[in-house]
C-alpha cells in the first residue's frame, strides 16, 4: 500500500492547516516535498482554486497556490516522487490549455504527474470564468474524455464533443508517460460513477472509515475486471506519543500500533493512502514524515 502526502502551505483552509503554515513560503514547500521524496512517498499533491469569494475567505482563506506552477517548481529539486493535482478543477479551463500545461509538467519532470481532477464546488469561481457551474458535472466527464486524448501520444489530438470540438491542432511536447493517470476526486454517486467509469484512480473526499467500503464496493461494481486505483485519507497522524494535544481524532502511538490501524486500509481493498501529520513547525512535520517512512511505511 502506498502512501502520499498533500503539501502543506500551498492551500491554508482552516480544516486542516496548521498555525506556522501561515508564515510559511516556498522554502518551506520545497524541504517538505524533498522530505516525502527521502521517505518514500509515492507523491505529493497541491490544490486547485483560481479565486474565493469574501464570503468564503474566512473559512477557505485566499490562499491557494497553482497546482501546475507549483508542482513544476518542485519536479526541479525532486527526484522520483510523483507529482499530483489533487484536484484539478479542470472544467474551468479549456482542456487543451489543461493539455499544455499537465503535458509540459510531465515532460519536464520525465513521467511523474498523476493528474487529480474534480467538478469544483464554488459557484462564483465558475461564474467570474464564464462557465456554468449547474454543468459541471456533465462539463467535467466531457473534459476527461478530451484530455484522454489532448494527453495522448497523438501530436493532433481529436475530440468532438458538444463542449469541445478539435481536431487538427498540434501540442508538444508530449508527455512522457505514454498514459497519464487521471484520479477522479470526489463521494458524492456521481463522482464516485464517474471515477469507476472515466477513471485511472479514485480520491475519495472525507469518507470516514466506515463509508469505504460501501464506496469501494460500488466502484468495483461499476467498474468490473478493469483494475482502479483506490486512494483513502487517513486521520490526522502523529508518530509517537505527543507531548502536546494533537486532538481526539488523531492516531498516535508506536509505529507498530499505527501500522496496525492502517493495515485496516489495505483490507478494504485500498491501495493508496493520503497521510497528513499534526506538526507545529515544518521540521516537526518532515521529522513525522521521515519517522513514518522508516518506522511506519515498511510495515503497511
Amino acid at each position: 500500500m502506498e502512501y502520499g502526502i498533500q503539501l502543506p502551505v500551498q492551500s491554508q483552509s482552516t480544516l486542516y492547516t496548521e498555525p506556522w503554515e501561515a508564515g510559511a513560503g516556498p522554502a518551506d514547500l520545497v524541504a517538505v516535498a524533498r522530505a516525502a521524496d527521502r521517505a518514500g512517498f509515492a507523491y505529493v499533491a497541491c490544490c486547485d482554486h483560481v479565486a474565493i469569494p469574501r464570503r468564503l475567505a474566512g473559512a477557505m482563506s485566499t490562499v491557494w497556490y497553482d497546482p501546475v506552477a507549483t508542482l513544476a517548481h518542485l519536479a526541479a529539486v525532486t527526484e522520483r516522487v510523483r507529482l499530483l493535482s489533487h484536484v484539478a478543477v479542470v472544467g474551468l479551463r479549456h482542456p487543451l490549455l489543461t493539455a499544455k500545461q499537465y503535458a509540459t509538467l510531465d515532460h519536464l519532470s520525465g513521467g511523474r504527474l498523476i493528474l487529480g481532477v474534480g467538478a469544483g464546488h464554488v459557484p462564483e469561481e465558475f461564474e467570474a470564468l464564464g462557465v456554468d457551474f449547474r454543468r459541471r458535472g456533465a462539463l467535467l466527464d466531457e473534459t476527461i474524455d478530451a484530455l484522454r486524448a489532448a494527453l495522448g501520444p497523438e501530436e493532433f489530438p481529436v475530440h468532438h464533443g458538444k463542449a469541445y470540438d478539435f481536431e487538427a491542432l498540434g501540442q508538444r511536447p508530449r508527455p512522457a508517460q505514454a498514459r497519464v493517470p487521471i484520479w477522479v476526486g470526489g463521494s458524492s454517486p456521481a463522482a464516485v460513477r464517474r471515477a469507476a467509469l472515466r477513471g485511472d484512480g479514485w480520491l475519495p473526499q472525507g469518507d470516514p472509515r466506515d463509508r469505504l467500503p460501501a464506496q469501494i464496493d460500488r466502484l468495483r461494481r461499476l467498474r468490473g475486471d478493469t483494475p482502479l486505483t483506490i486512494g483513502a485519507l487517513t486521520e490526522p497522524l502523529y508518530v509517537s506519543t505527543p507531548a502536546w494535544d494533537v486532538g481526539r481524532r488523531t492516531l498516535h502511538g508506536t509505529p507498530e500500533s499505527i501500522a496496525e490501524s492502517l493495515r485496516e486500509y489495505r483490507a478494504m481493498g485500498v491501495h493508496q493512502i493520503q497521510v497528513r501529520f499534526r506538526s507545529r513547525s515544518r521540521t516537526e512535520l518532515t521529522d513525522q514524515m521521515a519517522a513514518f517512512g522508516e518506522e511506519v511505511a515498511p510495515m503497511l
